[in-house]
């Protein structure tokens, strides 16, 4: 983070990324003397509502960041940028998005929680578009354009106004990380009976283990355990607004549908009181660990990994094989993930994987066969890029194995 008074006083020359959050009414003009390095501004966390109309200036921005601001349009200007490729404007009061404002190489668009009611009907013409992040909006219909962006792998449409399944996006040939849950057209949400219900107060929360965009992750005791289940345990307690993934609701309602495998974290009991909804889960034993990491800037929609880190491809194949498995079970409940992803599988030292996280999931058994087989489609797509990952730390002296070559076979690249 830097400071206002830095910047005025002539301390940043040079700098390739400025970020700002001092709650700022006004663009600083003194922004424009880092125009010959400035790639990447982040000016979130302010009171901003507009941008200066010679933004070009900064000719070489690629990635610009204003969300948790006030702007109600996405600004026009963001078009005559040249090199922006990232536009992220999340948690705003946007209820405007031109074709003027999104630059022809716009490779990655966030605008995740705003009131966006219609995108421009020319939004095909961003063939260089990858990430595409529209939960919390108001949306009614996709522009049938958006079957022209070849490129799109990750879309986020949960929590809006739409009546149908867009089937453009099922055209895509690369897509294949896809929320919708929480629209009009989805299925109703279950109460899941068939789950012990808990009252929030039998539990005493420890330490928090982890957190996300829809939660907080913490270790907990019981201090009344009616159903005898294991203890400790892990709470999952949801937030109530709207993430980049959809509403905490339907997390609950898909990881529930989802019901017990062997490579999904157990959940023992549901919390469903006016002011907390959690999710009670087996604790995950201490010798698991993340299989990856998110996707950073560079790579957008695919996930990192430590450059040393290699497996032998036995032990590959046997992790494909789980995450395999989790796919088919999937499919036969009806539940599309939506973030296939090795960041969000733990392993252990055996190479058993526990697969979690339903942010992104969605359920589609109302919808038409045809859909169905399209939705499934884009679920393994997001196997074939998950194989790819894996097969990329697989160790120099088993790439010219049959066993290698088969999984590449199956891999998406």
């Amino acid at each position: 983070m830097h400071t206002l008074d830095q910047l005025n006083r002539g301390e940043l020359k040079g700098v390739v990324r400025l970020q700002l959050a001092e709650n700022l009414t006004t663009f600083p003009e003194a922004i424009f003397n880092l125009a010959d390095s400035l790639e990447i501004l982040d000016l979130s966390n302010n009171q901003l509502s507009e941008l200066p109309a010679d933004l070009s200036r900064l000719k070489n921005l690629r990635i610009l960041f204003c969300s948790n601001n006030r702007f109600s349009q996405l600004p026009e200007v963001l078009g005559q940028c040249s090199c922006l490729e990232m536009i992220g404007f999340k948690s705003n009061q946007i209820s405007m998005v031109s074709s003027a404002s999104l630059p022809t190489q716009t490779r990655w668009l966030i605008l995740t929680d705003n009131q966006i009611e219609s995108l421009p009907d020319d939004m095909g013409r961003l063939t260089h578009l990858q990430k595409l992040a529209l939960a919390g909006n108001r949306l009614t219909a996709m522009p049938d354009s958006i079957r022209d962006c070849h490129r799109l792998e990750l879309v986020r449409l949960s929590a809006n106004q739409l009546t149908a399944f867009p089937d453009a996006l099922l055209s895509l040939p690369r897509l294949a990380w896809l929320a919708f849950s929480g629209n009009p057209f989805c299925a109703a949400r279950d109460p899941h009976n068939e789950f012990q219900t808990v009252q929030f107060g039998d539990l005493a929360l420890q330490q928090v283990l982890g957190q996300g965009a829809s939660g907080v992750i913490s270790l907990a005791t019981w201090q009344e355990n009616t159903f005898d289940f294991s203890d400790p345990v892990a709470v999952k307690v949801f937030k109530g607004e709207v993430t980049s993934d959809g509403y905490p609701q339907d997390e609950l309602d898909a990881c529930l549908a989802v019901g017990n495998h062997p490579n999904l974290v157990k959940p023992l009991a549901k919390v469903t009181e006016p002011d907390c909804s959690a999710l009670v889960m087996e604790l995950i034993p201490a010798h698991y660990i993340n299989l990856g990491q998110p996707p950073s800037l560079v790579t957008c929609t695919r996930d990192t990994f430590p450059a040393e880190q290699r497996f032998a491809i036995e032990k590959i194949a046997y992790i494909v094989e789980q995450v395999d498995q989790l796919v088919a079970h999937f499919c036969e409940k009806k539940v599309s993930h939506g973030d296939l992803y090795a960041h969000n599988i733990l392993i252990n030292e055996t190479g058993h994987v526990l697969f979690g996280d339903f942010g992104a999931a969605s359920k589609y058994d109302n919808l038409s066969a045809q859909q169905q087989q399209g939705i499934e489609q884009i679920e393994r797509r997001a196997l074939g890029f998950f194989i790819d990952d894996m097969l990329g730390l697989c160790a120099e002296e088993d790439r010219q194995g049959e066993l290698y070559h088969e999984l590449a076979k199956r891999s998406f690249c």
